[in-house]
């Protein structure tokens, strides 16, 4: 299949045989591509000839990302994004060889869960993002800042009383409101000027970055729920390696647009998949990631539920803190 003819179908599929056909035809792509990934193969020796399904795709472990240029073929990128962190670690880049294809996913998968964007208004509250340079997030919130055409939406950095009027103003107005914020943010915003919003989707993500005490995640929703008067906290699973996002409407249950799989491996053997219900490491299929790697060994524990979605519950002992909502909990 001609590339451009995948890239296309990628964000057609609807079923689990689509899924699995254009999954198995981008691994091929890959490992014949993308040296590093094919280096990892057969340094582990796994059999090409038996793979015939997704779960038994090999996944490159994400580390990789900090200590390579993990790229199919030998396009130059245009651009690269890379991780948050505090001062010293090292962050993981991706390398972005068509950010055409970000795009697509991230608007596409937003507006599969919550409809057309251009009904928000967007405020987004994620001052330590904005701080850093080449953030995938703030890649995507810019553009879908843009994309909601409203005046009003936009970035907050410091100014929380500002931002506690205006949210109260697009209330008053009924204006369906996003409030998009990083969870050390928001508990400032709660705990300093709480606001009678419930009409407003409040997306927490990114955890505390290390300026406030970790929480469990049933005590942080409490806390913002009193404090917006809203009766449920979204979220959003995303991370630099990955050009797609899944999404939470609430309780900490995570949805995956229909070109993303989340697998579970066994925490001691990192080559074997577990059933649904079964804890252990995240896996992922992200296939908007044709030009560097979609098949992803993270460091976060989790389980997959039956209907297909999933929760994360922590993640693997001495791993750097990582953004996108992944506190221990």
């Amino acid at each position: 299949m001609h590339l451009n003819t995948l890239k296309n179908k990628i964000f057609e599929i609807q079923n689990d045989t689509e899924f699995n056909e254009i999954a198995l035809e981008i691994f091929r792509y890959q490992y014949n591509n993308n040296h590093i990934y094919k280096q990892f193969i057969d340094i582990n020796d796994f059999k090409i000839s038996e793979i015939n399904h997704y779960k038994s795709i090999p996944f490159l472990p994400i580390e990789f990302f900090k200590t390579h240029k993990i790229l199919t073929s030998n396009i130059i990128p245009e651009m690269f994004f890379e991780s948050s962190g505090t001062s010293g670690m090292t962050r993981s880049r991706h390398f972005i060889s068509n950010i055409d294809i970000y795009e697509k996913s991230f608007l596409k998968g937003f507006e599969a869960f919550y409809g057309n964007i251009e009904k928000y208004c967007l405020i987004a509250l994620l001052p330590n993002y904005q701080e850093q340079k080449n953030s995938s997030l703030i890649y995507m919130i810019n553009k879908l800042v843009a994309a909601t055409k409203n005046t009003d939406s936009g970035f907050y950095l410091y100014n929380l009383e500002n931002l506690a009027k205006k949210l109260t103003e697009l209330n008053t107005k009924k204006q369906q409101t996003i409030l998009f914020g990083v969870t050390y943010a928001l508990l400032d915003l709660a705990e300093n000027f709480p606001v009678n919003i419930p009409e407003t989707i409040i997306f927490e993500t990114g955890g505390m970055k290390g300026r406030r005490k970790e929480m469990i995640r049933e005590e942080l929703h409490k806390t913002l729920k009193k404090a917006f008067k809203v009766n449920t906290i979204h979220g959003e699973y995303g991370m630099t390696e990955l050009l797609s996002q899944a999404y939470s409407k609430e309780n900490g249950r995570f949805y995956a647009p229909k070109w993303m799989k989340i697998l579970i491996r066994e925490t001691n053997d990192p080559f074997s998949i577990l059933d649904n219900n079964k804890t252990g490491g995240i896996n992922i299929i992200d296939l908007a990631n044709i030009e560097s790697c979609s098949f992803i060994a993270t460091q976060d524990l989790g389980i997959v539920l039956k209907d297909g979605s999933f929760e994360i519950s922590g993640r693997f002992d001495n791993s750097d803190i990582r953004g996108c909502n992944l506190m221990h909990i």
